[in-house]
């Protein structure tokens, strides 16, 4: 008997809810429980999985498409979209795009990138996010917290310029407010916000398929949008990268390339978050027996005082009655 072939996306994300429901469902009985038995994942583990996922995504198409890609004849702009513009999108656009699609896919979740210095005055960061901002640029540090203005839990990443073509769009477009952006400068910050502070491992697991979804999609619009350059210009879609000249990886080669790249990080994070869990109940277990053991050491030192004083008065009892016939 032949057994269809089963995607590689399928498969991997299947192993990821098989992995997610061991790490979270078998954690210790203290954790993660829910009214009604089940276990969740706080929304800042969330945040961390869908942070690498998009950061590692980010990383494969600016360093593998973008930076070798201009080397080799292709062209990103700000507006790629445009009929007669040969290009495809910048870094921050692909996010931008994904971030649509994923909003349409999972409407309590939010991204988007931000700046104190934004070309758009839409990405600016507004009230406690120019706050949180500030620590992030002092320490590098994301944060998270839940937006008082919103009532949303949010999460705050800094964006690092990695690329020079992100250097370069910045300081020479006439809307940028400032024009002295260098490599590995904190440019902003990716940032999420949910609705909620839990999730459960189900939708743990469908959040990260609709995301790793979108940013395939929006991948996809751009080797689309090849589709009308004129010939002499499109480059030509397969296996091969722009390293290797005016290539661009087709759509499945794209998405082997993320699930390869990205099931491994949140791997990692499935389990360093299992791993954190525990270090917390165990923490929380040798806090609570030096409570215990605390207590009774100082209901043992009460009791002995006390008996010290009743023996006291008994003896002064004594004392006083000596004399005295029955």
């Amino acid at each position: 008997m032949t057994l269809p072939k089963i995607p590689r996306s399928v498969l991997a994300l299947a192993a990821l809810s098989v992995v997610g429901v061991y790490l979270f469902a078998t954690a210790p009985a203290d954790l993660d429980t829910t009214a009604g038995g089940g276990r969740d994942v706080p929304v800042d583990v969330m945040f961390r999985m869908l942070d690498a996922e998009n950061a590692s995504v980010r990383a494969i198409y600016t360093a593998e498409i973008v930076t070798p890609g201009l080397k080799n004849g292709l062209k990103y702009r700000e507006d790629w979209k445009q009929k007669h513009v040969e290009a495809g999108p910048l870094p921050a656009l692909l996010l931008r795009e994904t971030a649509n699609r994923l909003q349409q896919r999972v409407p309590e979740l939010s991204l988007f990138l931000g700046s104190s210095f934004p070309i758009e005055a839409s990405n600016a960061f507004k009230g406690a996010q120019s706050d949180y901002f500030a620590r992030i640029d002092r320490s590098g540090e994301p944060q998270f917290f839940r937006d008082a203005s919103t009532g949303r839990h949010t999460a705050m990443f800094p964006d690092i310029a990695s690329a020079p073509a992100c250097v370069t769009c910045h300081n020479e477009h006439p809307k940028s407010p400032r024009k002295d952006w260098k490599l590995k400068d904190t440019m902003g910050a990716t940032t999420w916000s949910f609705t909620r502070d839990r999730v459960s491992t189900q939708e743990l697991i469908e959040i990260l398929a609709a995301y790793r979804a979108s940013a395939i999609d929006t991948y996809a619009s751009y080797l689309k949008k090849t589709d009308t350059f004129a010939e002499a210009s499109r480059p030509e879609l397969g296996a091969r990268w722009p390293r290797d000249g005016r290539f661009l990886p087709d759509l499945d080669t794209f998405r082997h390339r993320v699930e390869e790249r990205n099931s491994i990080a949140t791997l990692n994070l499935l389990m360093q978050a299992r791993a954190d869990g525990e270090r917390a109940m165990a923490r929380a277990s040798r806090d609570s027996a030096a409570d215990t053991a605390a207590n009774a050491a100082a209901a043992e030192g009460h009791d002995d005082q006390t008996g010290k004083g009743r023996n006291d008065a008994e003896r002064s009892v004594a004392s006083g009655t000596a004399g005295i016939a029955p």
